[in-house]
Protein backbone atom coordinates (compact mmCIF):
# COMPACT_ATOMS: atom_id res chain seq x y z
CA UNK A 1 0.00 0.00 0.00
CA UNK A 2 1.12 3.51 -0.77
CA UNK A 3 2.25 5.21 2.43
CA UNK A 4 1.06 8.58 3.63
CA UNK A 5 4.64 9.88 3.24
CA UNK A 6 4.72 8.78 -0.43
CA UNK A 7 1.34 10.43 -0.98
CA UNK A 8 2.45 13.69 0.63
CA UNK A 9 5.67 13.73 -1.41
CA UNK A 10 3.71 13.29 -4.63
CA UNK A 11 1.17 15.92 -3.63
CA UNK A 12 3.95 18.43 -2.91
CA UNK A 13 5.69 17.60 -6.19
CA UNK A 14 2.52 18.15 -8.25
CA UNK A 15 0.84 20.85 -6.12
CA UNK A 16 2.78 24.01 -5.36
CA UNK A 17 0.11 26.26 -3.81
CA UNK A 18 -0.48 26.27 -0.09
CA UNK A 19 -4.26 26.61 -0.55
CA UNK A 20 -4.64 23.38 -2.53
CA UNK A 21 -2.26 21.54 -0.19
CA UNK A 22 -4.35 22.68 2.78
CA UNK A 23 -7.50 21.52 1.02
CA UNK A 24 -5.90 18.11 0.45
CA UNK A 25 -4.84 17.95 4.10
CA UNK A 26 -8.30 18.99 5.30
CA UNK A 27 -10.01 16.33 3.17
CA UNK A 28 -7.45 13.80 4.41
CA UNK A 29 -8.35 14.59 8.02
CA UNK A 30 -12.09 14.41 7.39
CA UNK A 31 -11.68 11.16 5.46
CA UNK A 32 -9.67 9.62 8.30
CA UNK A 33 -12.63 10.36 10.59
CA UNK A 34 -15.03 9.10 7.91
CA UNK A 35 -13.25 5.75 7.87
CA UNK A 36 -14.31 5.19 11.44
CA UNK A 37 -17.83 6.57 11.01
CA UNK A 38 -18.78 5.40 7.50
CA UNK A 39 -16.14 2.83 6.58
CA UNK A 40 -14.92 -0.37 8.09
CA UNK A 41 -13.35 1.27 11.10
CA UNK A 42 -9.75 1.74 12.17
CA UNK A 43 -8.39 -0.63 9.50
CA UNK A 44 -9.66 1.78 6.80
CA UNK A 45 -8.15 4.98 8.23
CA UNK A 46 -4.97 4.99 6.14
CA UNK A 47 -6.73 4.22 2.86
CA UNK A 48 -9.49 6.78 3.45
CA UNK A 49 -6.86 9.35 4.44
CA UNK A 50 -4.85 8.72 1.27
CA UNK A 51 -7.95 9.14 -0.87
CA UNK A 52 -8.55 12.52 0.74
CA UNK A 53 -4.92 13.56 0.45
CA UNK A 54 -4.54 12.57 -3.20
CA UNK A 55 -7.97 13.21 -4.72
CA UNK A 56 -6.92 16.51 -6.35
CA UNK A 57 -3.16 15.87 -6.54
CA UNK A 58 -3.00 16.42 -10.30
CA UNK A 59 -5.48 19.31 -10.45
CA UNK A 60 -3.05 22.21 -10.22
CA UNK A 61 -0.44 20.91 -12.67
CA UNK A 62 -2.85 19.37 -15.20
CA UNK A 63 -6.36 20.79 -14.65
CA UNK A 64 -7.56 19.70 -18.08
CA UNK A 65 -6.50 16.11 -17.35
CA UNK A 66 -7.74 15.89 -13.75
CA UNK A 67 -7.99 13.24 -12.32
CA UNK A 68 -6.40 11.07 -15.03
CA UNK A 69 -2.80 11.53 -13.81
CA UNK A 70 -3.43 10.62 -10.18
CA UNK A 71 -5.70 7.72 -11.16
CA UNK A 72 -3.00 6.35 -13.51
CA UNK A 73 -0.33 6.79 -10.81
CA UNK A 74 -2.44 4.85 -8.30
CA UNK A 75 -3.35 2.11 -10.79
CA UNK A 76 0.33 1.65 -11.68
CA UNK A 77 0.95 1.01 -7.96
CA UNK A 78 -1.88 -1.52 -7.73
CA UNK A 79 -4.10 0.84 -5.74
CA UNK A 80 -7.32 0.00 -7.56
CA UNK A 81 -9.71 0.96 -4.74
CA UNK A 82 -8.09 4.36 -4.32
CA UNK A 83 -8.05 4.91 -8.08
CA UNK A 84 -11.73 3.99 -8.30
CA UNK A 85 -12.73 6.32 -5.45
CA UNK A 86 -10.83 9.23 -7.00
CA UNK A 87 -12.37 8.46 -10.40
CA UNK A 88 -15.84 8.41 -8.81
CA UNK A 89 -15.29 11.71 -6.99
CA UNK A 90 -14.95 13.35 -10.42
CA UNK A 91 -18.67 13.14 -11.16
CA UNK A 92 -18.29 14.08 -14.83
CA UNK A 93 -16.88 10.59 -15.47
CA UNK A 94 -20.03 8.90 -14.21
CA UNK A 95 -18.12 6.21 -12.30
CA UNK A 96 -20.35 4.21 -9.92
CA UNK A 97 -20.11 4.51 -6.15
CA UNK A 98 -19.47 0.97 -4.99
CA UNK A 99 -17.71 1.19 -1.66
CA UNK A 100 -17.87 3.20 1.53
CA UNK A 101 -14.62 4.81 0.38
CA UNK A 102 -16.19 5.98 -2.90
CA UNK A 103 -19.24 7.41 -1.13
CA UNK A 104 -17.31 9.07 1.67
CA UNK A 105 -14.92 10.84 -0.71
CA UNK A 106 -17.81 12.34 -2.65
CA UNK A 107 -19.58 13.31 0.58
CA UNK A 108 -16.50 14.85 2.19
CA UNK A 109 -14.56 16.61 -0.59
CA UNK A 110 -16.74 19.55 -1.62
CA UNK A 111 -18.30 19.92 1.82
CA UNK A 112 -14.89 20.09 3.51
CA UNK A 113 -13.88 22.93 1.19
CA UNK A 114 -17.18 24.69 1.78
CA UNK A 115 -16.99 24.35 5.56
CA UNK A 116 -13.47 25.80 5.39
CA UNK A 117 -14.74 28.77 3.36
CA UNK A 118 -17.48 29.33 5.95
CA UNK A 119 -14.93 29.23 8.78
CA UNK A 120 -12.72 31.79 7.03
CA UNK A 121 -15.42 34.49 7.15
CA UNK A 122 -16.15 34.05 10.86
CA UNK A 123 -14.15 35.90 13.54
CA UNK A 124 -14.16 32.72 15.65
CA UNK A 125 -13.23 30.54 12.70
CA UNK A 126 -14.22 26.90 12.80
CA UNK A 127 -14.50 26.90 16.61
CA UNK A 128 -17.79 28.83 16.44
CA UNK A 129 -19.14 27.43 13.17
CA UNK A 130 -22.50 25.67 13.36
CA UNK A 131 -24.27 23.49 10.79
CA UNK A 132 -27.17 25.95 10.41
CA UNK A 133 -24.73 28.67 9.30
CA UNK A 134 -23.22 26.32 6.71
CA UNK A 135 -26.67 25.34 5.43
CA UNK A 136 -27.60 29.02 5.09
CA UNK A 137 -24.41 29.70 3.12
CA UNK A 138 -25.06 26.66 0.89
CA UNK A 139 -28.25 28.38 -0.29
CA UNK A 140 -26.25 31.50 -1.27
CA UNK A 141 -24.99 30.57 -4.75
CA UNK A 142 -22.62 33.54 -4.74
CA UNK A 143 -20.72 32.31 -1.68
CA UNK A 144 -17.89 29.90 -2.56
CA UNK A 145 -19.49 29.72 -6.00
CA UNK A 146 -17.10 27.04 -7.31
CA UNK A 147 -18.31 24.49 -4.77
CA UNK A 148 -20.53 21.91 -6.46
CA UNK A 149 -23.59 21.98 -4.24
CA UNK A 150 -25.12 19.06 -6.13
CA UNK A 151 -22.15 16.93 -5.06
CA UNK A 152 -22.63 17.95 -1.43
CA UNK A 153 -26.26 16.80 -1.54
CA UNK A 154 -25.50 13.66 -3.57
CA UNK A 155 -22.79 12.66 -1.09
CA UNK A 156 -25.01 12.85 1.98
CA UNK A 157 -27.70 10.96 0.12
CA UNK A 158 -25.23 8.18 -0.75
CA UNK A 159 -24.19 7.94 2.91
CA UNK A 160 -27.82 7.96 4.05
CA UNK A 161 -27.31 10.78 6.55
CA UNK A 162 -28.91 14.16 7.13
CA UNK A 163 -27.08 17.19 5.74
CA UNK A 164 -26.85 18.95 9.12
CA UNK A 165 -25.52 15.78 10.75
CA UNK A 166 -22.78 15.40 8.11
CA UNK A 167 -21.86 19.08 8.32
CA UNK A 168 -21.46 18.72 12.08
CA UNK A 169 -19.25 15.66 11.51
CA UNK A 170 -17.01 17.63 9.08
CA UNK A 171 -16.76 20.60 11.46
CA UNK A 172 -15.80 18.33 14.36
CA UNK A 173 -13.18 16.53 12.26
CA UNK A 174 -11.57 19.86 11.30
CA UNK A 175 -11.74 21.71 14.64
CA UNK A 176 -8.70 20.06 16.29
CA UNK A 177 -6.62 21.09 13.25
CA UNK A 178 -7.80 24.71 13.00
CA UNK A 179 -4.34 26.23 13.37
CA UNK A 180 -2.67 23.95 10.83
CA UNK A 181 -5.41 24.53 8.27
CA UNK A 182 -5.70 28.29 8.80
CA UNK A 183 -9.26 28.00 10.09
CA UNK A 184 -8.78 29.33 13.62
CA UNK A 185 -10.24 32.77 12.86
CA UNK A 186 -9.14 36.12 14.22
CA UNK A 187 -8.93 34.78 17.77
CA UNK A 188 -6.42 32.14 16.64
CA UNK A 189 -7.68 29.46 18.98
CA UNK A 190 -8.87 25.98 18.24
CA UNK A 191 -12.09 24.43 19.50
Amino acid sequence: MTTREEGWTLLCEWTKTDALRKHARAVELVMRAAAVRYGGGEQDVEQFGLAGLLHDADYEAWPEEHPRRIVAWLEARGERELAHAISAHYTKWGVSYESALDKALLACDELTGFVGACALVRPGGIATLEPRSVIKKLKDKGFAAKVEREEVHAGVQLLGVELAQHIEFVIQALQPHAQELGLAGAGGGAA
